[in-house]
């Protein structure tokens, strides 16, 4: 049966929680566009509406330096849809007190009320991530992230622009607007979280520190403490600086180097945020519903061909002024310009959503609130450095924004070097998504209901072709430690992927007893940590297309995890049709070749119920797995 992340927006689980968050985000926007409104609507001057543009973001982003740590504390401490009740009954206090600010046209109250809303969202932020893997199934990260960054990237746009207009609509009755419409959406909010199912918490029994300044070094370590998830952390500061830089030139950009005026630059942000919106869309469809760091390299370097686009699109001042959306449309190159941000965004989405959904699923859940935390103090120093750097190379440097954004794109790539030489795993993952997607048509069966979402398992399956790791490692969400023929393992450049997999190399007792040894000795390890160890019993790829009998290494694993206690559910797997596809022994090396005849073969990928039995014999196994295989081979 065929599933899509939309199919969560009918689900109580996700769709109320889907609903506050993007309401907020909608809120927050409104709020904050409306106070620049209103300072055009009282005629201030220019001096004091910049000192507003440079003080109000100052005020929003401070809390999460201050606050961060405590709130992901919290987060971690507290049932999840209760705490989401507190921030949104603290948003209609906090929309009250702003109102409050536009009936009186007081700035003070304003601001006041601006730095409140940062405060909550501090506090809203960590258990925003949280919640998800709490509520989804590991299959579901993906597409439940993509729909979260979706929602957020449109509410902040609309409400940009709806807040944007109030005053130029209501006229007179702009503040009795502003005030109505901020105080009812954060009553909407509320009302919706009340249909947020429970979500208990990471660690209930967390003694909460509310000293911020070593609680906040504490959770930055501890969201540097695995590798992987470190430098996940570090790709989503970085793609907040991104994102900081370019919508922060987007305003002088439209004017000066499109020759547009406000109009143009909402739309050039509305491209971006569409961008962003469909990007993360796409990311589930892409990954097969699996956590798939493959499209993080793709993102970074699809971000920076873009941005260097850009920069070649449009290098210089624009020759005229004063245009709307659709006489921008009319000139020459305005297409490229509008294709380059959007783009930007979607590659973005690629970028980011699966970094959110590896933190959340390489994260144990009793430190997840408080690593979302510790990333959401180091996004928003990458923001006010972003910011700093903005100005600073252009008041100083005499930087023109297209230069900007191809200092931009230039640093991407080797920011995004750095980081993939730091993990190896992205770019093993990008290349063994891009053979699999390519080479084949995977159709998974039955992997969702019978692969465990968490915990030790072990998978068996039977062994075709040099590919069947990849298709395996493609087709289920959590990471597989593949046992492999050390031949295999060491084939050149597959090697480099098997290594970067953490697989587990292994050679029969009369080739290297020593090997043997160390092989059972690291499965065993692995099962007791909880992974998925996933063997291929018949202990050699097939030469005649048919199942070779079951080895019994699979009988001693199980005796060896039984012996200290542990009772390892086996997941039966097999794979269909991979005999008529690539790189099986079907034919001879030239035969291999023949890539029309064998190219983009349809897969299927099967699976069973586990079998929970330290007795069971690699027979039975072997009689399932022929079973699901039938005969297409």
């Amino acid at each position: 049966m065929a599933h899509s992340q939309f199919d969560l927006l009918r689900q109580r689980r996700f769709l109320p929680f889907f609903v506050t968050q993007c309401l907020g985000a909608f809120n927050d926007n409104v709020y904050r566009q409306a106070i620049i409104g209103l300072l055009f609507w009282l005629g201030v001057d220019e001096q004091e509406r910049t000192l507003y543009t440079n003080l109000a973001p100052a005020l929003f982003i401070l809390p999460y330096f201050l606050f961060s740590a405590t709130a992901g504390q919290i987060a971690e401490k507290l049932e999840k849809s209760k705490l989401i009740r507190i921030t949104t009954t603290m948003e209609i206090v906090i929309m009250s007190l702003a109102a409050v600010g536009f009936l009186t046209q007081n700035m003070v109250v304003l601001l006041v009320a601006l730095f409140c809303t940062g405060v909550q969202s501090t506090l809203f932020g960590p258990v925003k991530y949280s919640i998800l893997p709490s509520v989804l199934k590991p299959e579901e990260l993906t597409g439940g992230n993509g729909l979260v960054e979706m929602g957020t990237s449109m509410s902040i746009l609309i409400g940009m622009i709806f807040g944007g207009l109030i005053f130029e609509l209501a006229g007179t009755h702009g503040p009795v607007v502003a005030a109505t419409a901020i105080i009812a959406l954060a009553v909407g909010g509320n009302i919706v979280s009340r249909f947020i199912p429970r979500a208990e918490a990471g660690a209930p029994d967390l003694k909460i520190n509310w000293n911020p300044i070593p609680e906040s070094l504490a959770v930055l370590k501890l969201a540097k403490r695995q590798v992987a998830v470190r430098n996940s952390v570090l790709g989503i500061s970085w793609f907040w600086f991104i994102g900081t830089v370019l919508t922060s030139q987007l305003p002088s950009y439209a004017v000066e180097n499109l020759g547009g005026s406000q109009t143009l630059y909402i739309f050039a942000l509305a491209l971006f945020s569409i961008g962003t919106g469909v990007g993360s869309m796409l990311c589930e469809k892409l990954s097969a519903r699996t956590v798939e760091i493959g499209l993080v390299p793709m993102g970074a370097f699809g971000m920076s061909a873009f941005m260097l686009d850009l920069y070649f699109a449009r290098s210089g001042e624009a020759t005229v002024a004063g245009l709307s959306v659709g006489a921008f449309l009319q000139q020459p190159g305005s297409w490229r310009i509008a294709m380059d941000l959007t783009g930007i965004g979607l590659f973005a989405g690629f970028f980011a959503v699966p970094l959110f959904a590896l933190i959340q699923s390489r994260t144990p859940r009793s430190e997840i609130s408080r690593v979302i935390a510790g990333m959401n103090i180091q996004n928003a120093g990458f923001i006010v450095l972003a910011a700093v750097l903005g100005i600073v190379v252009q008041r100083f440097f005499g930087w023109t924004i297209p230069q900007v954004f191809l200092a931009l794109a230039i640093a991407n790539v080797f920011v995004a070097i750095y980081i993939f030489t730091l993990v190896p795993e992205f770019m093993m993952r990008f290349l063994s998504w891009v053979l699999v997607r390519v080479l084949y048509r995977m159709r998974p069966h039955g992997i969702e209901q019978h692969v465990p979402d968490e915990g030790a398992a072990l998978i068996v399956c039977n062994h075709v072709s040099y590919m069947d790791a990849l298709i395996l490692s493609a087709s289920v969400p959590r990471p597989i430690r593949f046992v492999m023929y050390y031949k295999i393992f060491r084939i050149p450049v597959m090697s480099w992927i098997f290594r970067t997999a953490k697989a587990i190399p292994i050679a029969g007792a009369k080739e290297d007893p020593e090997l043997m040894r160390k092989a059972f000795d690291e499965i065993d390890a692995a099962l007791a940590e909880g992974e998925l160890v996933g063997i291929f019993p018949e202990g050699a790829l097939t030469k005649d297309g048919q199942i070779a009998p079951f080895k019994s290494g699979v009988e001693h694993i199980l005796e060896r995890a039984a012996a200290r206690g542990q009772a390892v559910p086996v997941v039966p797997m097999a794979l269909r049709n991979m005999w008529t596809s690539m790189w099986s022994r079907r034919d001879s090396r030239l035969g291999q070749m023949r890539v029309p005849r064998r190219f983009r073969a349809p897969v299927e990928v099967m699976a069973q119920a586990p079998i929970i039995d330290p007795a069971v014999d690699a027979a039975t196994l072997e009689a399932k797995v022929r079973a699901m295989r039938g005969e297409a081979a």
